[in-house]
């Protein structure tokens, strides 16, 4: 009987993100086509450390834009490379280019959040587009996302750019984004709702109304944090503000890490602001490894063991099993079949599971120790 109730959870756990993700994938939808009346100013807002390698590419990308009114700032922030000259360049080229340096960081700011409230006191337009800078857009994206932002009616709209992955590491990591927002976040109560519980965004990617965004304080109300994906929707909320997310894979690039090092650093530094902390690691851990780690070792168990051989409810204890491992690989072949390259890669759910929440424990002891926090960009704040 033990077992049966066993398999019977393990199905519950695992049918979670298959049903959400289902549901969720429908609503995820790419940015709105349709035209707005008197298109309102954007101020495209771009913090860059060390950016060289891409900066030209990525303001070249958003001066194709027809977009009829629009700035690009570049904050440099105390770059070493040649970012700060190559920008200098095309600020000389056109006029809609304009180059920032960044202050010296404040005690108890995050850089990435100093560099972006300082673009926002620099801005002029109504809208502000915050823009990392290793995100290519398209040249409708300023006409698609100010079309989205109209269409639904809030302060804060975060894109999920589509994600570039080249290495196994990155293919096997990058897609777990996905599958937590969309198995475990329901878009219903995300839309129906200004709960702060229900924020979420992607941070390479925001829109927000410049009143509302200084209303709550934007990235200076979330000035200590690594996380502006989770915060800053959470921040808009707690002023009764409302946020929603949309899929900018056709109007958006980004490739957000680059190899084994960079990918795991990336999950590990925003690790304790998400689901590394006393309040959610324990859920989590239960949620994703009941759900899609320990169905398929649990079957492979069964079989070796043959279990068939123990009576109706060991058997049907299996049957469970079988259907909570079919589980396992729906969610992720679901996200790896509409974001993600190569294909083939869903076969590695479980693992890719598994090695995701290892690597959120790891940043749970690690910020419990009190070990230095993961290095990015050559700072650790």
């Amino acid at each position: 009987m033990i077992f049966f109730l066993y398999a019977l959870i393990l199905l519950v756990l695992s049918a979670i993100p298959v049903l959400l993700i289902g549901r969720n994938l429908a609503a995820f939808k790419t940015a709105s086509q349709q035209s707005v009346g008197e298109p309102p100013g954007i101020s495209v807002l771009i913090p860059a450390r060390n950016e060289a390698a891409g900066i030209r590419d990525t303001c070249r990308r958003v001066l194709e834009n027809a977009y009829p009114s629009f700035e690009l700032i570049v904050l440099d922030d105390h770059s070493t490379d040649q970012t700060a000259s190559l920008v200098k360049q095309m600020q000389a080229e056109d006029s809609r280019v304009r180059l920032e340096s960044s202050q010296p960081l404040p005690e108890g700011w995050n850089g990435k959040q100093f560099a972006c409230w300082q673009l926002s006191q620099l801005a002029r337009h109504d809208l502000l587009l915050f823009l990392d800078a290793d995100v290519k857009v398209e040249a409708d994206c300023l006409h698609r996302i100010a079309a989205e932002m109209h269409r639904a009616e809030v302060s804060l709209l975060s894109g999920f750019p589509a994600q570039r992955t080249e290495t196994l590491p990155e293919q096997m990591l990058i897609p777990m984004m996905y599958y937590v927002l969309l198995g475990y976040l329901p878009f219903d109560q995300m839309r129906g709702s200004t709960r702060p519980e229900f924020g979420a965004g992607c941070g390479q990617m925001f829109l927000a109304d410049r009143e509302s965004y200084f209303q709550c304080g934007g990235h200076q109300g979330i000035r200590s944090s690594r996380h502006d994906g989770i915060k800053l929707p959470r921040c808009f909320r707690e002023a009764g503000l409302k946020t929603d997310l949309f899929d900018a894979s056709d109007i958006a690039e980004v490739r957000m890490y680059v190899g084994f090092s960079e990918v795991v650093n990336g999950v590990m530094k925003n690790a304790t602001e998400g689901i590394a902390n006393a309040k959610l690691i324990w859920i989590f851990s239960v949620l994703l490894l009941g759900g899609c780690v320990l169905p398929v070792f649990s079957l492979a168990h069964a079989i070796y063991y043959g279990w068939w051989h123990s009576g109706w409810w060991k058997m049907l204890a299996v049957a469970l099993l079988a259907v909570a491992s079919l589980n396992s690989f729906i969610g992720g072949w679901r996200i790896i079949r509409r974001f993600c390259r190569p294909k083939w890669v869903w076969v590695l759910q479980p693992i890719s599971v598994l090695w995701f929440v290892c690597l959120q424990w790891l940043a749970f002891f690690r910020e419990k120790l009190g070990v230095r926090p993961v290095a990015w960009r050559g700072r650790v704040n």
